[in-house]
C-alpha cells in the first residue's frame, strides 16, 4: 500500500490531524450555519471522537479524511477526503469524497482544490474506477462542488439517506458520480 501522508496543493495541506485541530474543529462542528445539512452541529466530544475516527483511518488505510490547513496561515479550515460510506444503498459500497469548511473558508475555492487533491490519491495512487459524493438535495454549495469536480448526476439515482428517518427534512440526498475515464478526460475540471 502507498502511505499517503500528507498532500500539498498550491494553497492547502491535508494532512493527518493534530492535538491543536481538536478546538477549531469542535467550533466548526458546532456552527450551525455549517452543519445546516447534516442531522445536527456536534459536541466537543462528538467532534474530538470524529478526529480520532478520522485519524485512526488515515493510520490505518493511508487516506481517508485529512485535516485541511491553509498553507500561508497554517489554520484549520475542515477537512476533506476519501471515506467509505458505512450505510447501505443501491451505490454502496463505494467510496466518497467528502468536505466540511469553516464558514470564514467558504467562497475561495478551497473545497474544490482539495477534492481535486484527493481524486488524484482515489484515482492515481489508488486506482479507484469510480468515486462518488452525495449531500442533501438543497445543499448547493456542495453540489456546485461536485459539479466543478466534473462529477455527473442522474436524478434517477437520487436516494433516501437510510440513516435519516422518513420525513426528516435532509432524508433526500443527491448523488454525483465520477470515474476515473472522466476524471482523466478532456472534460476533467482543473487539476
Amino acid at each position: 500500500m502507498t502511505s499517503v501522508t500528507s498532500i500539498r496543493t498550491p494553497r492547502l495541506l491535508l494532512r493527518g490531524w493534530q492535538e491543536a485541530d481538536r478546538e477549531p474543529f469542535a467550533a466548526i462542528n458546532a456552527d450551525p450555519e455549517v452543519m445546516e445539512y447534516l442531522p445536527s452541529t456536534l459536541t466537543r466530544e462528538e467532534s474530538d471522537a470524529f478526529v480520532d475516527r478520522a485519524q485512526a483511518l488515515l493510520e490505518a488505510e493511508d487516506h481517508g479524511l485529512w485535516a485541511l490547513e491553509v498553507r500561508a496561515t497554517g489554520q484549520l479550515i475542515g477537512y476533506t477526503g476519501l471515506a467509505h460510506p458505512s450505510f447501505q444503498a443501491a451505490f454502496t459500497p463505494c467510496t466518497e469524497v467528502g468536505w466540511r469548511l469553516a464558514r470564514d473558508a467558504w467562497g475561495h475555492g478551497y473545497a474544490t482544490e482539495a477534492a481535486h487533491a484527493a481524486l488524484r490519491v482515489g484515482f492515481g495512487t489508488l486506482g479507484l474506477a469510480e468515486v462518488v459524493s452525495f449531500a442533501a438535495v438543497g445543499n448547493a454549495r456542495s453540489r456546485a462542488v461536485m459539479a466543478r469536480l466534473g462529477m455527473s448526476h442522474n436524478p434517477a439515482e437520487d436516494f433516501d439517506h437510510p440513516s435519516l428517518p422518513e420525513g426528516h427534512p435532509l432524508r433526500r440526498h443527491v448523488l454525483y458520480r465520477l470515474t476515473r475515464q472522466e476524471w482523466s478526460g478532456p472534460s476533467s475540471a482543473i487539476r
